[in-house]
Formats: structure tokens, C-alpha cells, sequence
């Protein structure tokens, strides 16, 4: 008989499983209909309003809290058995500016039985959207979240877990999708914040775990790379990175024409909203510009609705597809500051990537294996044959809760760089 331990976790991974393809579908749909103003009807409405300027302090400190609420369902019958806390806190910008962001934290109501102190995974959401009522936190109390249920299988597995929603999503201005800097400080500074909520009653000693998938993956694989720079306070076990957009050179070009075309109309947005050098007037025409003024309030399923197999060549001046102008300035530096695998991570990570996504190309997720590989970092890299991004997240899940668990429980992180690097 297996360890009461590994039965429970088993158990709680089934379980995320099991409704995690019926909540995506659901979550994805109903996207389209979030009400913007949930916060008005709470009495929080300012609460996504950081004071200007912002107080002093250090990155990660909690600027406002307050209870807040999670379902599993839009009809709201589903709540996990946890205590529930929406954070306003510091972080820092893609440029090293102060700026506040917030998230929300999840902490089980039953008692940690583990060695040590409860872990706390700070988990980097996936793709929600640029407009303000995508944010996770926003969609986790409204029940249509779609990563609802993978978060729920951590909380059954008794680890505290916080959520970030990264830049712009909620707070004012543009959301910065698939920017490197901003997310990984994002995503770390979660975990700080995390602990230093005296509701969540967790200690500086707590052991911490980064997750996420697509979006997420390359959030939480970027928050890998600057944790020994940025945030070496925290005791960090290591990092989940599911099929991450570690090349956004590589990625642009395959979703022009594609039915995700959507998710380049929000990272155009991002760099211009970034990247004062970068004007996306010079480039496209009338179509262009409304295109991506339509997409500035999209969250996912409302990107493909509106913009699916959308080609670019029809939104500039000139007809060239926008993946061309990613070879010429100001564009080309942009673009290169965003590359994931530059770094070494001081973290063991693992990435798990199908061969079959059809939105994150797999062969720029195994260039990110092979140059941490060659830097010396300790990686474990599993490639899956589940056709789709979607059924890529589903059948990464186990894998990479049950990797996580092992790193919490103490053992040794394997690496399988010599058969990456020898391939």
C-alpha cells in the first residue's frame, strides 16, 4: 500500500484532471462575458487602484489586502476548502521602476502534515488576456478561471498557493504579455508578498515552488533565471516551465494567420506599451490600428473569437507581415531582450513540452533545455506527443505537481542534460 502521503497527492492530481478540460473549456468561454465592474459590486472598487505615488518599501511588500473569494464554477456551488486573500503589492517594471501589481493568495484550511513548514507555490498564470477584467483574480471570484482546477489539486495537496496577475491585468495601464522582466519579478515578488501576509501565516523559511504553463511557463522560467539576483532571500526548490514561450522571434511567426493571431495582438501591445521607442503607427494601417485597439480589452477566448487566422500582412503600411519588422530596429532589441535561456538558473527547473502544440512551437522550447543544459543548469526536459497547447497543459499537469512534490519532500533533483545536450 502506498504511503498515505502519495495516495493523498495521487488522489488530488486525479481530481484536478478530471475537471480540468470540462473548467478550461467553460473558463474559456465565458472569458467573453466577465463583467468588468465585479469589484464595484463588493464595495472594492478603488482596490486595483495603486496610491500615487506609491509608499515606500521594498519588492514584494503588501500595499492593501482583504478577503476575497474562490469557486470552481460560475454558478459558485464549488468553493475549495481555503482561506482566500486578494494582495495589492510592489513589484518592479520591465525598466527597474517601482510599480504595484496584484494577486491573490490561497491558503488550505487543513493542517500542514508534512516536514517542515507548508510550501507556498507561486503560480504563474497562463494566457488571460490584456483587458483589466481578465485578471485571475477577478475570474477566481467570479468561478471562471480556467486554472481553477489545477490550483485546487495544490491546495488538496496542502500547499499554500499564490497567484499572480501580473502587470496591467486589473491595475491601470496595458498588461505586458510575454515580457521577461516584468513577469518573472511579478511572479516572484508574489511569493514574497505571500509571506509577508500575517493572514497567510507563513515564515521566511518557507520552501517555495515556481509553476506555470505557456504564458506561465515562460513567467515562471524567467522568474528561475533572476531569483539569484532578485530575490535569493527566497528558499526556492524549483520551477515548473510547461511549453514556454522562451522566443518570441521564433513564436510571432507562428501564430500570424493562425487561430490564436489574437495572442500576437497582445504582445504588440505589450512592447508599445513598454518600449517608448516603439511606435506601431509608423507600421500599420487603419485595419492594424483598430485591430489591436479591439484586442486591448480581449481576454483569451475573446482573442479567437474576434481575430482568429487573422494574417498580418493585411494590417501594415506596406504588406509585410509583422514578423518581418522583428529583424529590424527598434523592434529586433526588443524582441531579443525577451529570450528566455540567457541566464542560468541557480534553481532546478523542469520543462515539459509536446512535440504536438499548436500555438508555442516546440523546437524554441528545447533550444531554452539546451542552452540552460550547456550553462550547467540542472534540468529535467520531457517531451510529450499529446496533440494540442491544450492537451499539452492537461497531460503536463501530473507530471509536474508530482515534480514539485519531490523537490518539497526533499530529494534530489535529477538532470537529463546529457541526453538533451546529446540528441
Amino acid at each position: 500500500m502506498p504511503p498515505p502521503g502519495r495516495t493523498r497527492r495521487c488522489l488530488a492530481l486525479l481530481a484536478a484532471a478530471a475537471t480540468g478540460l470540462a473548467v478550461l473549456t467553460a473558463g474559456a468561454t465565458a472569458h467573453a462575458d466577465t463583467e468588468p465592474a465585479d469589484t464595484a459590486a463588493t464595495g472594492t472598487a478603488d482596490f486595483y487602484t495603486p496610491p500615487s505615488p506609491l509608499p515606500e518599501g521594498r519588492p514584494g511588500d503588501v500595499i492593501r489586502s482583504e478577503p476575497s473569494e474562490f469557486f470552481l464554477d460560475p454558478v459558485k456551488l464549488i468553493r475549495p476548502a481555503a482561506d482566500v486573500y486578494r494582495v495589492l503589492y510592489r513589484s518592479t517594471d520591465t525598466h527597474g521602476e517601482p510599480m504595484a501589481v496584484t494577486g491573490t493568495v490561497l491558503v488550505p484550511h487543513a493542517e500542514w502534515r508534512g516536514d517542515g513548514d507548508r510550501p507556498l507555490v507561486s503560480y504563474a498564470p497562463g494566457t488571460q488576456g490584456v483587458g483589466d477584467h481578465c485578471a485571475p483574480s477577478k475570474l477566481l471570484r467570479l468561478g471562471l478561471e480556467y486554472e481553477g482546477p489545477f490550483l485546487s489539486g495544490l491546495l488538496a495537496l496542502g500547499y499554500a498557493v499564490v497567484i499572480t496577475d501580473y502587470e496591467g491585468l486589473g491595475t491601470p495601464g496595458m498588461h505586458t504579455y510575454v515580457n521577461r522582466a516584468s513577469e518573472g519579478h511579478a511572479v516572484l515578488d508574489a511569493a514574497r508578498a505571500a509571506l509577508r501576509l500575517p493572514e497567510a501565516g507563513l515564515s521566511p523559511e518557507t520552501p517555495v515552488g515556481l509553476a506555470g504553463y505557456s504564458q506561465g511557463g515562460g513567467a515562471s522560467a524567467a522568474a528561475a533565471e533572476l531569483r539569484g539576483e532578485y530575490a535569493p532571500e527566497l528558499d526556492v526548490k524549483g520551477a515548473y516551465a510547461g511549453a514556454p514561450p522562451a522566443d518570441l522571434a521564433e513564436v510571432a511567426p507562428a501564430l500570424d494567420g493562425h487561430y490564436a493571431a489574437g495572442f500576437l495582438a497582445f504582445s504588440l501591445l505589450s512592447i508599445e506599451a513598454a518600449y517608448p521607442q516603439v511606435d506601431l503607427d509608423d507600421v500599420l494601417n487603419d485595419d492594424g490600428r483598430r485591430v489591436l485597439d479591439e484586442a486591448s480589452d480581449d481576454c483569451t477566448a475573446d482573442a479567437i473569437l474576434h481575430h482568429a487566422f487573422q494574417r498580418t500582412d493585411e494590417l501594415t503600411l506596406d504588406g509585410r507581415p509583422l514578423a518581418e519588422y522583428l529583424n529590424e530596429e527598434p523592434y529586433a532589441s526588443v524582441v531579443a531582450e525577451q529570450l528566455i535561456g540567457e541566464r542560468t538558473p541557480d534553481v532546478p527547473v523542469f520543462i515539459l513540452h509536446s512535440r504536438l502544440d499548436d500555438i508555442v512551437p516546440y523546437a524554441q522550447g528545447r533550444q531554452l533545455a539546451v542552452d540552460w543544459c550547456e550553462q550547467g543548469a540542472t534540468l529535467t526536459f520531457r517531451t510529450s506527443y499529446v496533440p494540442s497547447h491544450i492537451g499539452g497543459m492537461l497531460r503536463a499537469y501530473p507530471e509536474a505537481v508530482a515534480w514539485l512534490a519531490a523537490r518539497f519532500d526533499g530529494d534530489p533533483a535529477a538532470s537529463n542534460c546529457g541526453r538533451v545536450l546529446g540528441a
